[in-house]
């Protein structure tokens, strides 16, 4: 092997290694982010929401200052039709940390798991639906599990598994829109909190002014916790856009069941969460889901390049 291959199969080996390294540490991160929420629940989920949407539009700006990259922003924003994506994209991430915060303050941590677990296949849908993408039998029938799974869910409790729908259509509609947005994840990050950052600011204040404002007022260990929930929430995302660029599609479909598999556990080993035999069932019928879709993804391996 000429030693210009040999270099450049070498650093194509050690660019997949770190994306690897880099997607599982941010789905580490969010499996165990209730955790991180587990010591805030006297925090009201609309103020947990509002101070990591200030606090990470600090990091991500800082970080961008010092990096250099902060004047590249202006560039990013003004090709047509960026800044209105990121301002959608932005609701539907805020929509998103506002239903995780209040699912864990509710004890309804399960509901995040089954959300993330749903979240791929509802991904599938859009594809459909918003890309005309088409699906082949196999794909059709991880569908129809998690359909049916998520119908059995909503028998059984009375009620459709609103949380659960939330946290995952919220963060798909987020992924699908990023997709499309040629920006790099921490500069769309900046300009999401940026447009964000007035609401949560304000609301901040009012809370000040009615004397219910949480930081400054409350121990050490929760102020702490808000204060870092901007790095918390920043590094996994830069994290998760590191490793997305350098690995498979197909094996970052895999590395997400990560996530929500942590926090099931949690769910269960900390929070106590109550998980019958009848939930079970549809559980069952949704992780079967995820398995086909997993292994058929593996099966035909990444896009050819240019694809």
């Amino acid at each position: 092997m000429p030693d210009a291959t040999r270099t450049s199969a070498r650093a194509s080996g050690t660019a997949a290694g770190s994306g690897m390294s880099a997607a599982i540490a941010a789905f580490v991160i969010w499996g165990f982010f209730p955790l991180y929420l587990m010591g805030l629940t006297s925090v009201s989920a609309l103020q947990i929401t509002a101070h990591r949407i200030t606090w990470s539009c600090v990091f991500v700006l800082a970080w961008l200052a010092l990096t250099g990259e902060l004047t590249t922003l202006r560039t990013a924003v003004i090709r047509k039709g960026v800044l209105i994506r990121l301002a959608a994209s932005a609701f539907f991430i805020a929509a998103n940390w506002l239903a995780f915060a209040w699912a864990v303050n509710h004890d309804r941590v399960l509901d995040v798991s089954l959300g993330y677990y749903i979240g791929p296949l509802i991904n599938v849908l859009l594809g459909i639906v918003v890309l005309s993408e088409r699906l082949d039998r196999i794909q059709w029938t991880a569908v129809a599990f998690a359909t049916a799974g998520v119908l059995y869910l909503s028998i059984i409790a009375g009620h459709a598994p609103w949380i659960a729908l939330t946290v995952a259509a919220s963060f798909s509609f987020y992924g699908l829109i990023r997709k499309t947005v040629g920006i790099d994840a921490l500069q769309g990050l900046a300009v999401e909190t940026i447009l964000l950052v007035p609401f949560a600011a304000g609301y901040l204040l009012w809370c000040e002014a009615q004397g219910t404002g949480v930081l400054g007022h409350s121990n050490a260990s929760i102020a702490t916790l808000l204060l870092l929930s901007g790095v918390v929430t920043s590094v996994p995302l830069f994290l998760f856009a590191h490793g997305a660029r350098r690995i498979p599609f197909s094996t970052m479909g895999v590395i997400q069941f990560i996530g929500p598999s942590l926090q099931f556990v949690c769910g269960l080993v900390v929070f106590h969460e109550p998980f019958g035999s009848a939930r079970a069932i549809g559980f069952i019928l949704i992780w079967i889901a995820l398995l086909i879709y997993a292994v058929h993804g593996l099966r035909k391996g990444p896009l050819p390049p240019g694809a």
